[in-house]
């Protein structure tokens, strides 16, 4: 396997640049969801990173492939 650091650090940008729009664009409502998130049980939050995950790779595999 030969990795693409170029690739890898393009994708953690982009994934930066994406994370960082919401609380630009709207910040009372990321803190708003925040509180919301603090309320949530572990397991909750752990199903929908894996989720997140999953759909996350179907992305991948799909652009990719």
């Amino acid at each position: 396997m030969n990795i693409h650091w170029a690739d890898l650090a393009a994708a953690l940008g982009l994934l930066l640049v994406i994370e960082g729009v919401l609380p630009f664009a709207n910040p009372a409502g990321i803190k708003r969801a925040m509180a919301v998130f603090s309320t949530v049980g572990d397991a909750t939050l752990r199903a929908i990173g894996l989720v997140s995950m999953g759909a996350g790779l179907v992305l991948l595999w799909l652009v990719r492939s």
